[in-house]
């Protein structure tokens, strides 16, 4: 990872806090400046799955994430809005979105950090490892701009299904130089790449879609007519399209600018006025003419693509995630600064609680996320011969996808409560991370689409459940909780049925997870999870840790100084 400086900020002057009719009293400072790595659970996790080396790179951007520099960005990013310019001042069509300087700056950093394409073109074991640890500390600034990011990491193997294609424009992907503007791809630095999938008829449901490709006279271009419902980052260099060509639904690149140096048709009707991720533009583009190259045969679109949703799904995981982390790091440090009833909140048992069954499920969260990474790095470097590793890929990305974007948005409602009204205005940013939390379970497959791919991958791909008990199997013996869950899912599993989908995914969920941390998280944090999450010593809402849990050892491996 290329190391990013910055000049040193001066000190800026305390803010007045007495007034003649009352004192600024008993509220928290700024968090930041504070370290977004500083997680026990994210440098354990890096180190296991094999990229320990990264971790000074990671720790590095951790620091760089919570300064007070990067917390703004990540601030007027989001409030200062994307916006789309159809025409210049002549009457020209441009199709161009304006972002904030501070979009600019986010973006600079996660390319040079290599959190966009560049873990492809690193041959060193855990690459993909690091860049997934690295995006769990840079995605405390914003989450906006991890979709482009995301989108140019995925693009990759996709493209490499067409050799020529890759060997033009994957070097400019995995470079480590974000370059805006829309010039000619092989004349840039570095390139960003997005994707078109979904349509108002199908969303999901591709193929329904109706845009259609049209050879031309020239081996492998084709021009595309038609329209895009959901299209992020509009300004990125290339994209991957779903169209349906002559022998069906296939997958093409759509370049922004042609090599000739004219604008490729890709006419942005509108941005979407969304509930969250609001510095990232997401629009719908309209294609008349627009001249594409194909990659992978024709009539193979769903499975040219189906690796970049791979990774793309990885990364829903890794934003939900960081989502958890960033909250309940606000949450802690408010309830450490802030008393009530005459003593911190913190001391308070039940806010103690609370923030202890956060964090189970934070911890649990990312270190679900580092594993994926490590079977997602192991399988596409080949280091897997036998195979166990991609099946095991395949069916836990999907678990992870569906069950940890789930719990995002209630983990991010009581993290904001956890600052009362204050965590309902504004300015405490904890608004903004609860509008981005319910993008993630929609964001490449709902729930319904996520859970009904996990029954498809049981009954076409055996290998995929026989990974997934190689994996439980690991913890065996270890507690007769986790035990007992191991042999309700096998059952279950020979009863799925599409009804009760989102039940059985989620057992399997819950199951990995308690696994995952039975053999890798401490007593406390193993046998609250099991406890509850398995043993049913739980209620609906969190902060229902059973009297037994060991709260203290929770926190102080979650927050430190917490007491």
């Amino acid at each position: 990872m290329a190391q990013i400086l910055t000049q040193p900020q001066a000190q800026p002057a305390p803010p007045v806090s007495s007034y003649g009719t009352h004192d600024v009293t008993n509220q928290p400072p700024p968090l930041a400046p504070y370290d977004a790595s500083d997680d026990v659970a994210l440098l354990e996790g890096l180190r296991r799955e094999g990229a320990g080396w990264a971790e000074p790179d990671v720790r590095r951007i951790g620091l760089l994430a919570g300064g007070v520099e990067a917390q703004e960005w990540g601030e007027l990013a989001n409030r200062h809005e994307p916006a789309l310019r159809t025409h210049d001042r002549y009457g020209h069509r441009v199709d161009e979105v304006d972002f904030h300087p501070s979009w600019h700056e986010l973006m600079r950093v996660a390319v040079a950090e290599g959190l966009a394409g560049a873990p492809w073109a690193d041959d060193r074991p855990g690459a993909h490892v690091a860049r997934t640890a690295g995006g769990l500390a840079w995605g405390h600034t914003d989450a906006g701009h991890g979709c482009p990011t995301s989108m140019t990491y995925a693009a990759v193997p996709a493209l490499r299904r067409q050799p020529e294609l890759a060997a033009v424009y994957e070097p400019l992907l995995t470079g480590r130089v974000y370059d805006p503007g829309l010039r000619v791809p092989t004349q840039k630095r570095g390139l960003l790449a997005g994707m078109g999938m979904t349509e108002k008829q199908g969303g999901s449901d591709v193929r329904t879609n109706t845009t259609a490709a049209l050879p031309t006279a020239e081996p492998g271009v084709y021009t595309l007519r038609g329209h895009k419902w959901f299209t992020s980052a509009p300004m990125c260099d290339v994209f991957l399209v779903l169209a349906q060509a002559p022998d069906g639904l296939s997958c093409f690149l759509v370049p922004r600018v042609l090599p000739d140096g004219t604008r490729n048709t890709f006419r942005v009707q509108r941005l979407k006025d969304k509930l969250g991720n609001r510095s990232n533009a997401s629009s719908e583009p309209e294609f008349d003419g627009t001249v594409a190259w194909l990659v992978g045969p024709e009539g193979q679109g769903v499975k040219t693509i189906i690796e970049m949703v791979n990774c793309t799904r990885l990364d829903c995981v890794m934003m939900s995630a960081t989502l958890m982390r960033k909250t309940l790091v606000e949450a802690g440090h408010h309830v450490r600064h802030r008393s009530a009833f005459g003593a911190r909140l913190l001391d308070q048992p039940l806010m103690r609680n609370v923030l202890a069954d956060l964090a189970l499920e934070s911890e649990a969260a990312t270190t679900l996320t580092l594993r994926l990474a490590g079977a997602a790095d192991r399988a596409v470097r080949g280091d897997d011969e036998q195979g166990p590793e991609r099946a095991f890929r395949r069916i836990a990305t999907a678990v992870g996808k569906y069950w940890v974007t789930k719990r995002g948005p209630a983990f991010t409602a009581e993290a904001l409560e956890c600052l009362g009204g204050n965590g309902y205005v504004e300015d405490s940013g904890m608004p903004r991370h609860y509008r981005e939390a319910p993008l993630l379970s929609i964001w490449e497959g709902s729930g319904n689409v996520n859970a009904l791919d996990v029954l498809r991958a049981l009954t076409r791909e055996p290998a995929t459940a026989d990974a997934l008990f190689g994996e439980l199997a690991l913890a065996r013996g270890a507690d007769a909780r986790l035990d007992a869950a191991v042999s309700r899912l096998r059952t279950r599993l020979g009863e799925a049925t599409p009804t009760g989908a989102r039940r059985l995914v989620e057992q399997m969920a819950l199951t990995l997870q308690a696994s995952l941390l039975v053999r890798h998280a401490p007593p406390a944090v193993a046998d609250a999870f099991c406890a509850t999450r398995l043993g049913g010593d739980w209620g609906y809402a969190f902060g229902t840790l059973p009297d037994g849990a060991d709260l203290d050892g929770i926190l102080e491996r979650s927050l430190p100084d917490t007491k």
